[in-house]
């Protein structure tokens, strides 16, 4: 997949409202796979709703989302669960991780879908964001900042064109920030993909090809 358009595009909880100035809500926008963005937002401009739409788990907006040209309203589940499989993968700013798991479960479970990356390569990562130590640890007992970093590394275990990163560092110090970033940005090279970063303040630092204020 190359491009997801937006195309006038807003939530229907903003329908009523005539002061929206945007970069995105009621724009025609076309994010392209192997770039970089930034969506800037304040709290309350719908910032984890576009998230959710793109990955359609919600529905309630006008307008409407494409991905190379096909509308995503008239996608089936079979559609859905093979653009989530394959082509789109999301870190949820509430991680939605399982608690009573370990980390190394909580990720296993995902990658198990498509067998997409070694348990040597996963370890790795792990290593390299200092959580080796939490592999066999339940979830339920990690602090948020570790818990954002399983989270991450989740997200990275499947074939993606896009990856959508809602907050990703919004616990995190910078040196962790940074080390994550580099893991990120590595592998979405590694697989030509975009990546979609949301902030409401604190951001990586990465050489955005646009940044669009929600």
């Amino acid at each position: 997949m190359n491009c997801i358009q937006l195309d006038n595009t807003l939530p229907n909880v903003f329908l009523q409202r005539a002061d929206i100035q945007s970069d995105i809500w009621r724009q025609q926008v076309c994010l392209e796979k192997g770039k970089t963005y930034l969506i800037e937002a304040s709290s309350g401009t719908g910032k984890s709703s576009l998230c959710s739409f793109i990955i359609g788990y919600r529905k309630d907006f006008d307008g409407k989302i494409l991905f190379d040209g096909k509308d995503s309203g008239k996608f089936k589940t079979a559609d859905w669960v093979k653009l989530r499989q394959y082509h789109i993968s999301l870190l949820f700013q509430e991680l939605r991780l399982f608690p009573e798991l370990t980390a190394m479960e909580n990720v296993e479970i995902k990658n198990s879908l498509t067998g997409f990356k070694s348990k040597q390569e996963i370890e790795r990562w792990f290593e390299a964001l200092g959580i080796a130590d939490k592999m066999s640890s339940p979830v339920r007992l990690m602090s948020f900042g570790q818990q954002q970093r399983v989270a991450m590394i989740r997200a990275l275990v499947q074939p993606f064109d896009f990856l959508l990163a809602d907050e990703p560092i919004s616990h995190l110090d910078e040196t962790n920030s940074q080390i994550m970033a580099d893991i990120m940005m590595e592998e979405a090279h590694r697989q030509g993909a975009a990546v979609i970063i949301t902030s409401i303040g604190k951001h990586m630092q990465l050489p955005y090809d646009k940044v669009f204020g929600l």
